[in-house]
């Protein structure tokens, strides 16, 4: 059953001033995540970092709740082994989708130029 979906699209060059500031990216982003970023060409991190982002508001959107509630770093995007995205779920985000009973969680991102997209589905 679908318990909340959340879309959030995000503009890349709002990343430009975060990239240079990795404190800022720390703040938002899992250490893993921030890892990946800086691993990747300054284009590459743009674009992963609004991706990422976008998909972040997206699960809290999904959740009803926004932004409030839970810590952005525990929010995290990984590739699983053919490549598609996923959401790991750490401390304070982990406690809510146990609480309401969440028990898959789909995500889909894409980017192109300018825009980056996300579509998160939560499953009880």
């Amino acid at each position: 059953m679908i318990y909340g979906t959340g879309i959030d699209i995000a503009r890349v060059s709002r990343f430009e001033k975060w990239y240079d500031k990795k404190q800022i990216v720390e703040r938002y982003f899992h250490i893993d995540e921030v890892n990946y970023i800086y691993s990747l060409s300054r284009e590459g991190a743009l674009q992963s970092m609004a991706a990422r982002f976008a998909a972040k508001e997206a699960f809290g959107k999904a959740l009803g709740i926004g932004l409030k509630g839970f810590s952005l770093k525990n929010v995290s995007v990984e590739r699983q082994k053919n490549g598609n995205p996923s959401l790991r779920i750490f401390g304070d985000a982990k406690i809510i989708i146990d609480n309401e009973g969440i028990t898959k969680i789909h995500l889909s991102l894409s980017h192109e130029k300018e825009y980056a997209i996300a579509q998160v589905i939560l499953e009880k």
